[in-house]
């Protein structure tokens, strides 16, 4: 055996991360770490990083025990991690980006003549095609994923945690990552993949260990098993169906009419887009990230202003008014980036969870305590929020539990129009089943939701309507009946013919 994690315990104060955890990995093995938010996937491979120390526990690597005291350690051992957010210098080239920390030198001087022809044979070596010369910054995430892979190859890793690999990958990219780590494996290169998303665990994995709650629930063979038995292991039952009733709409409640938005360099990031909402459906967007979803949702929601065009929501202008005004007309927003636009970090967790609430919940002008935190503790219990307390800070949350405290405080507000923009980045099976269901149940009452995702998956199974974004216009529309992976796939890459 290659690596294993005997009795691993990982406390916090009075929280136990990790109980009593074993893991092990097969040389050229491809083995997936899987369980819901909180459940101690990340704390057990950031052990394993050496970016913390068990509690207690051992580790062996090729029957030898070893201690990390920090990640340069489990480097020196093989051991590679690439995070769920890309740590490069968009600045930097890509060879710069791989050899950064272990430079080829000329004398004292970088060596950049060798350090692109280091990076050269190392791409012919592994079959990861990349220009070496070639900015970060005008990669595709599909690329820099490479790049990140490709500098703990650099680094000597046999071992390569990757966690939530495909959670900001196109499909088509993501495809291409699960070929790539297969042939890494074929080389006799070990990985653990952190991730939720189980279709992909059946394609990649050779083995699978589902954590619950800290404690391990099984190891199984990939091919002995399927998703819905990986999903009851996850959350202890049954999932339930997704169930969609009939479309029935009614007036149109958010009006985009021929807005443009133009860049630093004058090339418009939204070109002439036109779409609506109507009372009753969801509008999917699809699209790989950087084509202009995030200036739609920014504009809409008062975040950005536009060069031309018209928006209207409930039938009122809002070109340029004020994101509270908007809100007020009858706007709520699950924002793309939750730590940027979503939450205060340095807030607690009933700060956060009462963000726009505060008139509905006062009284001559002060608010009632009582009631708020009543609200924040029917979020915490019907979303099942992992908080110390409503007193603790949320930066101290998990990504995924913090995604759930804003979805709920984002539904409760009741507005006619929400914006749902990557609503279940990070969150597990069975809180992504809850906020669908919550989504449908809004739909349902005649609420209007723009829903954009990366997730092609989750676009399908909400969307009445969806929209495909390319190069800031939209290049495609289909209804849910006639919407086909293929197609959307095939238009998010700017192609043009209909499947």
């Amino acid at each position: 055996m290659l690596l294993q994690m005997r009795q691993i315990t990982k406390t916090y104060g009075d929280l136990t991360a990790n109980s009593g955890v074993d893991f092990s990995l097969r040389q050229g093995e491809i083995h997936a770490l899987v369980g819901e938010n909180g459940a101690g996937k990340t704390t057990l491979m950031r052990i394993l990083y050496g970016m913390e120390q068990p509690t207690a526990g051992h580790i062996l690597l090729n029957g030898k025990e070893v201690t990390f005291t920090n990640p340069t350690d489990a480097i020196r051992h093989g051991i590679g991690m690439v995070h769920q957010h890309f740590m490069l210098f968009p600045s930097f080239t890509v060879a710069e980006n791989i050899v950064i920390g272990n430079e080829p030198k000329s004398g004292v001087a970088f060596d950049r003549k060798k350090a692109i022809t280091q990076i050269e044979e190392l791409c012919a070596k592994y079959r990861l095609p990349i220009d070496p010369v070639l900015k970060v910054a005008d990669c595709p995430l599909g690329l820099q994923q490479r790049v990140e892979i490709l500098k703990v190859l650099y680094q000597g890793a046999d071992i390569i945690i990757l966690d939530e690999p495909t959670g900001v990958l196109t499909p088509l990219e993501a495809k291409e990552l699960l070929v790539i780590m297969k042939s890494l494996a074929k080389l006799g290169k070990s990985f653990i993949i952190i991730t939720h998303k189980l279709h992909e665990v059946m394609e990649v994995a050779d083995r699978v260990t589902v954590l619950r709650d800290g404690k391990m629930t099984g190891t199984v063979d990939a091919n002995a098993t399927n998703i819905e038995e990986l999903s009851k292991l996850m959350v202890g039952r049954d999932l339930k169906q997704l169930k969609k009733r009939d479309l029935t709409v009614g007036q149109t409640v958010l009006h985009v009419q021929d807005i443009s938005i133009h860049g630093d360099k004058g090339k418009p990031v939204l070109d002439r887009v036109t779409l609506q909402v109507k009372a009753g459906e969801i509008v999917g967007i699809a699209g790989i990230s950087g084509n202009g979803q995030s200036e739609l949702i920014q504009a809409i929601s008062g975040l950005q202003s536009i060069d031309q065009g018209e928006i209207q929501l409930l039938g009122e202008p809002v070109r340029g008014r004020s994101v509270r005004e908007i809100r007020e007309i009858g706007l709520s927003h699950v924002p793309e980036d939750r730590y940027q636009w979503g939450a205060a970090k340095e807030g607690t967790v009933l700060d956060n969870g009462t963000m726009g609430h505060h008139k509905t919940k006062s009284r001559s002008g002060l608010l009632n305590g009582k009631e708020l935190r009543n609200m924040v503790s029917g979020f915490i219990q019907q979303f099942q929020i992992k908080a110390g307390s409503q007193d603790a800070k949320v930066k101290f949350l998990s990504g995924g539990n913090l995604q759930k405290l804003i979805v709920a405080r984002e539904l409760a507000q009741g507005q006619p129009f929400l914006i749902a923009a990557e609503p279940t980045r990070g969150v597990d099976i069975g809180a992504m089943e809850l906020i669908h269901e919550e989504l449908l149940r809004k739909r349902d009452d005649q609420g209007a939701i723009l829903l954009v995702s990366s997730e092609l998956t989750e676009i399908l199974q909400l969307s009445d309507r969806i929209l495909v974004m390319y190069e800031g216009r939209i290049v495609g529309e289909l209804s849910a009946a006639e919407a086909t992976e293929e197609q959307i796939s095939l238009w998010m890459a700017g192609g043009t013919s209909h499947a």
